[in-house]
Formats: structure tokens, sequence, C-alpha cells
């Protein structure tokens, strides 16, 4: 994970609700006929507590980047909010050609269309509280240039993304379409301050990335406490090498997602550049839940989710337990399909209650690489699949009850229609999650088409897959 700089340094609100907190709280109209015609307008530099920017949609894309960095309460964070047009449209930031507030005074602009993290002017290191929802962001990349405060020219680089959050606390990011940026979403921490508790949600997040790279993803993430709910991610820009969803958390949750494409779906390693992750004690505890993922031919890995570590030192990889329960996995490669990957003999995953289908022979599914210690628990699997993809495997495989058959029936595969057919033989086939998984994170949602939830119906026998029948 790359460092955004060589430290050198010691839905909609449409009113202001008055709290005693936020007494002084302003809203700030943005777009045709409000009282700033541009984002650059608005005083950014000042934003504190209860102040929100609501940035109305037109026709024409806000070519315009910023940084935030001031900080909220809980009762009363920063808004940074689009107000949608009348059929639903997202106001579009737009990164190519955009120009800069020259108030605004902060490192790394070439990272990110919207940073949150370090600044001069307004002085901050670590804002807090902040939302910021309802955009398109998109063209934060190579060879796209900008202008800077200063009003010089500068460039994009290729670790750039579309939302860049370079130190932070306590940030949403809710209903934004983002794409065509080298990361879509960037997140950073390191040894001397962590970013924490983020919850990413029910965002459109696709086509981002650098063609020919494998170092640029849709999401690219390294923070304590990390959510991603209820978001669609789609493929990455044609030709790009990257992975869907790239984590380096700790107490990292990913449920009730739709992940489709990418070199893996999820790519889960090792903090790599913050003591401070590692040391938390939910670094070695992560659940994956709920999610729809799919696999395409031509997708690049044959993983679907590689669990441990990438940097090569082995003492910080993730060395503990991954719960995967409860998600659809549909591939329609013409090869093998693996399902897991894990680093080392230290990693161990619990799979339970999840469907995993390919339209290929049965014979092309492979739980597990090699490594590791795998337990499947009352999932079903397509006829034919395989313990092992090495063929002198280091890792176990404890099959503690799997169902087969030919398929899972549901409703409407080729219309990605995952939810369960009558008569299919995954309903009512789930079983009891581990305790670990009770404490917050019981299977009480499932995901709708698309960016949203909505609550799954509660059985004594569960059904087995991410949609209950």
């Amino acid at each position: 994970m790359s460092k955004p700089y060589p430290w050198a340094y010691t839905l909609l609100a449409a009113a202001t609700v008055a709290l005693p907190q936020a007494a002084a709280a302003t809203t700030f109209e943005v777009g045709p006929g409000k009282s700033y015609a541009n984002i650059g307008d608005v005083p950014l530099e000042t934003l504190t507590a209860g102040d929100s920017v609501l940035v109305y949609y037109r026709a024409t894309p806000y070519r315009e980047k910023l940084v935030i960095g001031g900080s909220g309460t809980k009762a009363a964070p920063i808004r940074f909010s689009g107000v949608l047009g009348p059929n639903g449209e997202r106001p579009i930031l737009d990164g190519n050609g955009a120009t800069t507030r020259p108030q605004l005074n902060y490192p790394s602009r070439g990272r990110g269309i919207i940073k949150i993290g370090y600044s001069n002017v307004p002085y901050a290191a670590d804002p807090k509280w902040i939302v910021i929802e309802n955009f398109e962001i998109r063209n934060a990349h190579t060879p796209y240039t900008y202008t800077a405060p200063n009003g010089a020219t500068e460039s994009y680089v290729n670790q750039s993304a579309g939302v860049f959050i370079e130190h932070g606390k306590h940030i949403t990011i809710r209903n934004c379409d983002v794409h065509d940026n080298g990361n879509g979403l960037f997140a950073f921490s390191d040894d001397d301050l962590a970013t924490r508790n983020l919850i990413i949600e029910s965002n459109y997040i696709h086509d981002n990335g650098n063609v020919g790279s494998l170092y640029e993803h849709n999401v690219y993430t390294e923070a304590i406490k990390m959510t991603y709910q209820y978001n669609r991610f789609g493929p990455l820009m044609p030709g790009a090498g990257g992975n869907n969803l790239k984590d380096r958390s700790a107490g990292l949750v990913v449920r009730n997602n739709w992940i489709e494409g990418g070199n893996r779906q999820l790519d889960l390693v090792d903090a790599e550049d913050s003591a401070l992750v590692r040391a938390d004690l939910r670094y070695r505890t992560t659940f994956v839940y709920g999610n729809v993922i799919i696999e395409h031919p031509n997708s690049g890995n044959n993983d679907i989710v590689l669990y441990g570590g990438d940097s090569g030192y082995h003492p910080n990889y993730r060395k503990g337990w991954l719960y995967f329960y409860n998600n659809t996995i549909y591939s329609d490669r013409t090869d093998a399909t693996r399902l897991f990957r894990m680093s080392t003999a230290g990693e161990s995953l619990d799979a339970r209650n999840n469907i995993a289908y390919v339209t290929a022979a049965g014979s092309n599914l492979k739980a597990l690489d090699s490594k590791g210690h795998l337990y499947l628990t009352q999932n079903w699997f397509k006829s034919g699949w395989s313990t092992f993809n090495e063929p002198a495997p280091t890792g176990t495989v404890a099959d503690n009850g799997t169902l087969t058959g030919t398929t899972p029936s549901f409703l409407n595969a080729g219309g990605q229609d995952f939810h369960l057919a009558l008569g299919s033989a995954a309903i009512g086939m789930g079983i009891t999650l581990d305790p670990v998984t009770t404490a917050g994170h019981e299977v009480t949602r499932e995901y709708f088409k698309h960016q949203s939830s909505t609550a799954r119906v509660l059985k004594t026998l569960q059904d087995i897959g991410a949609f209950g029948f």
C-alpha cells in the first residue's frame, strides 16, 4: 500500500436540525439558482460540526476537487451531500480539468478528487465525523490534470482515488457512483495515526484501476474497524489487473454486498503500513457474510478469496480466522474456480451455509489452494468438487457435511437472480453459526438489487446462501 506522501509533519440532509452542540451550524447550497454557483465558492476551510454543503444536480459536471479537514461530532457531523436530480441523477464531481479553491492548502493533491486528511489550510491532521453522500465521482486518473490552489497545473498519480482518506475517524461514504479512477476508494493508516471507523454503504464502485497494472483496485483500505455493506462492486476498468475489494484492516466486516469481477473478488491481506492496525485485537478476526460474489471468464486470478498476507513478511500476516458464511458464489469461468487461498499455515477459515456454483463441470470447483486450515460445514457445492487445487497440499480441509447437486435451483441465474426457487435443496438446510458471529454479525438482512438491503426472513432452520427463501 503506497504511502500518501513522505511524512514531514509532527441520506440527504435537506435542513439543519438545531442542536445545542451545533448552534452555529450552517447549510451552504451550491448549484443553479443557489447562493453558491460552484463548490469552490463555499468557504470549505471553515467547515465545522453540523455544517452541511448541499450540491444540487445540474446537467454539467462540477469540475472541482477539495479537501475536508474539519471535524464534526457524532450528533452533528460535517455533511458533503449531493442533492439528486428529478430522475435520481447524482451531481457529478469530475476530476479531469478540475479546479481547487485557492484558499485551500493541502499536500497529496494528486491522490484524489475528495481528500479527507492532513491539510495546512484548514489545519487538520485527523478529521472526524464526516459524511459524503449522493455523488458521482469520476476521473481521478492519469493522464488527467487539474488546477492546484496556486493556479499551477498538476497531474494525478497512478494511485489517485475518487475518495482519498489519508487519515480520519468516523467517516461514512454513502450512495455514491465511483468510477474511472486509479482507485475508487483509498484509505490509509501508518504507525503514527490509524484511520478508524469507516462505513462504506450503498455505493456503486466500478471501472476503476489502471490498464496493465495489478496495484490499483476498486477499493483499497487499511484501517481499524472497516465495514462494507449494501454496495455494488462491478468489474474494474477493462484491461486493469487489480482486485475488486483489497483490504488490510483490523475489524473488517464485508456483508450483504454484490461483488462482481476483479483479479480476486476479495483480497484480505496484511496491514502493510501500520503497526497500530496489526496490534488491534480485531486484526485476526474477519467477517464476510451475505454477499453475492460473481466470477467471470478471463477476469484474472482463479481465486475468489485470498486471506492472510502478500507483503512477504509472514509475522505480519493475519494469522487468525476468517468467518465466511451465507454467501452465494456464482462462476461462469470455463477453467478452475478456487474458492479460497490462504497464505500460511497460520490462517484458518470457517465456511458455513454458502452456495458455490460453477457453470463448468463440478470438477472445476476447488475448495482450497494449498495452505491453511479450512473447515467446511453445511455448504452447497456442485457435484464433482474437490478439496484441494494443488496436488501436494500443505494445509487441511475438514468437511463437516457438504450438500451437492447439479444446481442449487436459482430463480433465474442467467438474469442474475440468485434467490432460491421452490424445491431448492438449499432451503432450510443451514446450520447454526459459530458463536463468535452472534455478537453483531447475525444474518438478519440480505442484499437488494441494487445498492440496498432488506430484512431476511428469520427461520429456525435457515436457508443456505445469500438469500432466504
